[in-house]
């Protein structure tokens, strides 16, 4: 039987975003495995293997790791070894590099955001640059997702073959949904918020890349002045409570509000009059997608990811990295003119058509069948 192998550091990755190619494999006639360092059940997949991934690049248990995939592989000799996130991506392609030419497997890897961009720091580029470079000798496909890995990675990078494929895929299904007026109010209230308060959402991971400390701090001054905004941030905390002492410090505990992961992204979205994001870098961010996709107003920082989406909506405002005074601006712009938007219920069909599941779903299996061809 032909097999697959879908490797990431942690469950959840797969979790979100790659579920409907395990599908796609099973219904090709394919074992799927997965390989993560998590114990999670994944469905459409037949074996789950546990591996010492680790998201630093300086833990030892990623030689670990490279021992144990390295043994997974030789037993089981995949046609097709998908990987995902930096780590994971770096191990494997390390402990599969000569199950390529001794069991003729395929190596196809998504970056979903390289670590160097441009602004990043330098040692970002002096670590992780050379060993993306060196690494891409042992990739048969290197997918981007935005067009500034896919410009750096066509030119810089000759041993691969690069493709650039717009995200992951958003499932139309997922938001074709529709609250009234009494739904609305429901979950408002389970929230805690009002009626007729103003609500700002920001989907994402709680960390220093996504900036919600930064957030936080610049927007105290128009919550002071406007009680009834209200700001959601909705995403497990990695930066262990801070951003929430933070909060307590400015005395926004009632304006801010922690929501933690969440699975009703599409509910809360509905309920949403502006979505911002502060994130330094992105891969493609599927959470600006996901705004635009319900036609909602979005405040934004200008960085890599964020920047590929600006011209597919008339009410996005860009705002330069660090400029407290322009993104404040932006803000008080969309809440000053709430009363004149006219919020579409229906569904942005052209971004679906170029972001949707259907479309990426044709795009990588049009390179899962060169591959195997």
């Amino acid at each position: 039987m032909k097999k697959v192998l879908f490797s990431a550091t942690v469950d959840s990755h797969i979790l979100a975003f790659h579920l409907p190619y395990l599908e796609w494999f099973k219904e090709q006639g394919y074992e799927v495995h997965v390989a993560t360092n998590g114990r999670e059940q994944i469905p459409y997949c037949d074996v789950k293997h546990t591996v010492s991934f680790e998201r630093s690049p300086f833990k030892m248990s990623n030689l670990k790791a490279i021992k144990q995939l390295k043994q997974i592989i030789d037993k089981e000799q995949f046609d097709i070894i998908h990987t995902h996130t930096p780590m994971g991506s770096v191990v494997t392609r390390l402990a599969a590099r000569k199950a390529r030419k001794k069991f003729n497997t395929k190596i196809i890897y998504t970056a979903h955001g390289f670590h160097f961009y441009k602004g990043a720091p330098f040692q970002f580029w002096a670590i992780f640059y050379p060993v993306e470079k060196f690494l891409s000798r042992f990739t048969d496909v290197l997918i981007t997702i935005n067009q500034e890995d896919y410009e750096l990675a066509s030119t810089k990078f000759k041993k691969t073959k690069v493709e650039y494929i717009p995200g992951v895929g958003i499932s139309k299904e997922k938001f074709d949904i529709q609250l009234d007026e009494k739904e609305k109010l429901k979950l408002r209230k389970e929230l805690g918020i009002k009626k007729d308060d103003f609500l700002m959402l920001y989907v994402a991971e709680i960390s220093k890349r996504k900036n919600q400390m930064w957030l936080v701090k610049i927007i105290k001054p128009i919550l002071i002045k406007n009680p009834n905004i209200k700001l959601l941030l909705a995403g497990k905390d990695s930066l262990q409570n801070a951003c929430h002492q933070k909060v307590k410090e400015l005395g926004l505990e009632e304006q801010i509000l922690f929501l933690g992961f969440r699975k009703d992204i599409p509910h809360l979205l509905r309920i949403t009059n502006l979505l911002v994001s502060t994130s330094k870098q992105e891969g493609l961010p599927v959470n600006i997608i996901e705004g635009i996709f319900v036609n909602l107003p979005i405040v934004m920082t200008d960085c890599r990811g964020n920047r590929d989406l600006i011209n597919k909506m008339n009410e996005i405002y860009l705002c330069e990295q660090g400029n407290e005074s322009q993104f404040q601006k932006n803000i008080e712009k969309v809440y000053q003119e709430r009363k004149k938007q006219k919020k579409s219920k229906s569904l942005n069909e052209e971004i679906y058509n170029q972001y949707g599941l259907v479309s990426i779903l044709n795009q990588i299996s049009s390179i899962y069948e060169s591959v195997i061809k």
